[in-house]
């Protein structure tokens, strides 16, 4: 269904979240790892100001941003399904919505997994996304299984740009499900940017390639420019 419309004090409350009193520096002065500063907070007007720039968090105790070189993107209409996922999207074993539990999905990345024992997504960090995706700047894409959230994959996006952020799996190859979900909806609304920070063997699997940071801050400022993300009416 359509994002809800706001009133007169909603919008001018949403209007003043979206600045920030912090500036950061140009993400060329990063240092060989990627560490751009330290510092500021997790409000919507920071980290638009971070996304909008090639900036993103990464810790919270401290508060640490980065901007790596090079940097890792999945090519619209590039990504690799195998023939094995195939098998398992035409199974339609999987429900896919949109933006229908943000939150959840957010938590689901944050758990402890089988060789993961920990994550940077703190209670800080679920709290100031999901403060985004009410502004309208962050979404989600969830992964059912009957009833039971099996995976997901959440990012946030200005104009044609959106940044991957965490995705998880519950059951298997429903963040792999998730993520083709994703990449055809940016191809349907006309994303022209598809970051996905690093470089893991995993999305290296599923078509993803490193550029670098130099052409991804012009693809950036290109894409944060047009128009993006548009309300999802139905679910699949």
């Amino acid at each position: 269904m359509p994002f809800a419309k706001r009133d007169s004090s909603e919008s001018q409350r949403d209007s003043d979240e979206l600045t920030t009193r912090f500036r950061f520096p140009h993400p060329d002065t990063a240092d060989e790892d990627g560490f751009v500063a330290v510092g500021g907070d997790l409000k919507p007007g920071t980290l638009l100001l971070a996304y909008g720039n090639g900036i993103f968090p990464w810790t919270t105790r401290p508060l640490t941003w980065w901007s790596p070189d090079p940097r890792a993107i999945i090519p619209l209409g590039g990504l690799h399904v195998s023939r094995s996922l195939r098998k398992v999207l035409s199974k339609g074993g999987f429900s896919i919505s949109f933006d229908r539990a943000f939150r959840a999905v957010m938590e689901g990345c944050a758990e402890s997994r089988p060789g993961r024992k920990e994550t940077w997504i703190s209670s800080a960090f679920i709290t100031g996304y999901t403060r985004l995706h009410a502004l309208g700047f962050a979404h989600s894409v969830e992964v059912w299984q009957g009833e039971s959230l099996a995976g997901g994959l959440y990012g946030v996006a200005i104009g044609g740009f959106f940044a991957g952020e965490s995705m998880f799996s519950a059951e298997e190859n429903a963040s792999k499900v998730a993520l083709v979900a994703m990449e055809e909806k940016l191809r349907l609304t006309d994303c022209e940017l598809f970051d996905v920070q690093f470089l893991t063997p995993h999305l290296r699997s599923m078509g993803a390639v490193e550029i670098p940071r130099r052409e991804y801050l012009e693809r950036l400022h290109q894409a944060v420019a047009k128009q993006g993300w548009r309300p999802v009416t139905e679910e699949r």
